[in-house]
C-alpha cells in the first residue's frame, strides 16, 4: 500500500518521495489512519520500524488544520522520551516532516544538560509540539513554565525504556498536570507488566497493535560470534577494522569507565574512536554524536545509552565488546545497523564465562550464531568448571500425603 493511500495531504506526501519513502512499514501502515481519526493507539514494533514517522505524520496532520497560533506555554502535543538523543531525533523528525506545511510548525525540545533558559523562552513564544524527558518537564511544570490547557495528543515513545529507566514516579507526575480530554498514543518495542499498567493510567479504550512476534529478530543483519579471550578482545578489534574494512562501527561495553578506556586505546592505535555515555555533559553528547554521524569518528564505544533511539544512517558494524544483559537489549543493540532495510553486521566476542548467556540470548531470539575463533586470537585455557550445589536434602518438607495424614490425625485429637 503506497502512502498516498493512507489519508495524508499532499504536503507531507512530498516530503515523504523527497525522503525516498518507497511505501510504508507495517506500524506506519497499521497505525497512521488510526491516529487521523484521534483514536487513543498503543503500538508495539521493534526496533529500526518507522515509529516514529508513523506518529509524527498524522500528528502534523491534524495540526494542519489548525489556523490559529499555540498560545504562551501551552502546547498542543506532548511527546515524551526516555533519553535526550531519542528527544532531540524526535524532534528533529518533527521539523523534517513539518517543511511543507501551509504554516510553520513550532517544535521545542525540553531535554536536561541543556539551557533551560532558552527552552523557557521558546514555551513562552508559542510552540505545536513539546518533546522531552521526564525529568526536565517536571522543573517546567513546577516553575510553571508549562501548562497543558490546549493539549490535543499525548505521546509515550519506547515506553518500556522510559519505566527501565526508572521514570515511572515521574511519569505519573506529569499525567496528573494533564487534561483527561486528549488523545494518548504509546510505542514500545516490548509490552511488560509495567507498561500494561501504564497504558491503564493514560488511555480510554486504545487499539492495540503489534506488528511483531513473541520476540524481536532483525533477520536482515548478518550476525557473528567469536570466541576470544577477554584480554585479547582490543587487539581483535584492531584486527578485524583493517582485515575486513570496517568504516563505521558501534562497539557497545558494560559501563562508562570501559567505554573512556577503549576509545583512548584505540586512538592510541591510530585508530578515530570516541567514548559517549551517560557521564558527558550534553553539548559533549551531541558533539560527539554528530562527530559519528558525520563520520569523522570511526568507532563510537558506547554504553546502552546508545541502544535506542539513536537512528545513525549506513552504520555498518555493531560490535558487542561486552554481551548486554537481556536479550532485548541485545535486539534493540544490533539494531542500529540493518536499519530501513538495509543489511547490516552485528559481531559478538565472548570468552568461556559469556557462552551460557549468549545460548540465553540465542534461545529467546530464537536464532542460532556459529562460534568463531579468529586465526592468531584464538580462545585459549580450559572452561571453568561448572560448580555442582549440594544434592537436596529429602525429607525437609513434608509431601503432600504426609500433610493429609497430618491433618486426619489432627481432626482425631479434636
Amino acid at each position: 500500500m503506497p502512502f498516498s493511500k493512507l489519508g495524508l495531504i499532499e504536503p507531507l506526501l512530498r516530503v515523504i518521495e523527497a525522503a525516498n519513502y518507497a511505501e510504508p512499514t507495517p506500524i506506519q501502515e497499521q497505525t497512521i489512519p488510526l491516529i487521523l481519526e484521534g483514536m487513543d493507539l498503543i503500538a508495539q514494533a521493534e526496533t529500526g520500524t518507522g515509529k516514529t514517522a508513523a506518529f509524527a505524520l498524522p500528528i502534523l496532520q491534524r495540526l494542519s488544520g489548525i489556523e490559529s497560533r499555540p498560545s504562551p506555554c501551552s502546547p498542543r502535543v506532548l511527546v515524551l522520551a526516555p533519553t535526550r538523543e531519542l528527544a532531540q531525533q524526535v524532534a528533529d523528525t518533527f521539523r523534517a516532516f513539518g517543511n511543507e506545511m501551509r504554516h510553520e510548525i513550532g517544535v521545542t525540545t525540553v531535554i536536561g544538560g541543556a539551557d533551560i533558559e532558552e527552552q523557557v523562552r521558546e514555551l513562552e513564544a508559542g510552540t505545536d509540539i513539546v518533546v522531552a524527558t521526564p525529568g526536565r518537564l517536571l522543573e517546567l511544570v513546577r516553575e510553571k513554565d508549562i501548562f497543558f490547557l490546549n493539549l490535543l495528543t499525548l505521546v509515550i515513545d519506547e515506553a518500556d525504556r522510559l519505566l527501565a529507566l526508572g521514570f515511572a514516579e515521574e511519569l505519573e507526575q506529569v499525567f496528573e498536570a494533564l487534561p483527561k480530554h486528549r488523545q494518548s498514543l504509546l510505542f514500545s518495542a516490548t509490552y511488560p507488566k509495567k507498561v500494561v499498567k501504564l497504558t491503564e493510567q493514560v488511555m480510554q479504550n486504545p487499539t492495540y497493535i503489534s506488528v511483531i512476534g513473541e520476540v524481536p529478530t532483525v533477520g536482515n543483519i548478518a550476525q557473528r560470534a567469536i570466541e576470544v579471550n577477554r584480554d585479547n578482545r582490543r587487539a581483535l578489534l584492531q584486527h578485524l577494522l583493517k582485515e575486513e574494512g570496517w568504516k563505521h562501527v558501534l562497539v557497545f561495553v558494560s559501563s562508562k569507565r570501559a567505554a573512556r578506556n577503549l576509545a583512548v586505546k584505540l586512538k592510541r592505535n591510530g585508530i578515530e574512536a570516541d567514548a559517549f555515555h551517560g557521564d558527558l555533559d550534553q553539548d559533549e553528547r551531541t558533539h560527539v554524536l554528530n562527530q559519528f554521524k558525520n563520520r569523522n569518528v570511526r568507532v563510537l564505544v558506547a554504553t546502552d545509552i546508545a541502544a535506542r533511539g539513536i537512528d545513525i544512517q549506513d552504520l555498518s558494524t555493531v560490535v558487542n565488546y561486552d554481551l548486554p544483559r537481556s536479550p532485548v537489549d541485545y535486539i534493540h543493540r544490533i539494531g542500529r545497523t540493518g536499519r530501513a532495510g538495509a543489511e547490516g553486521l552485528a559481531v559478538s566476542f565472548m570468552d568461556y564465562n559469556d557462552m551460557a548467556h549468549f545460548g540465553v540470548i540465542e534461545k529467546r531470539t530464537k536464532v542460532s550464531v556459529e562460534r568463531e575463533q579468529v586465526p592468531g586470537f584464538e580462545l585459549t585455557g580450559e572452561p571453568p568448571e561448572k560448580k555442582k550445589g549440594p544434592p537436596p536434602k529429602k525429607g525437609k518438607r513434608p509431601s503432600k500425603k504426609d500433610k493429609l495424614r497430618a491433618a486426619a490425625l489432627e481432626q482425631k485429637l479434636k
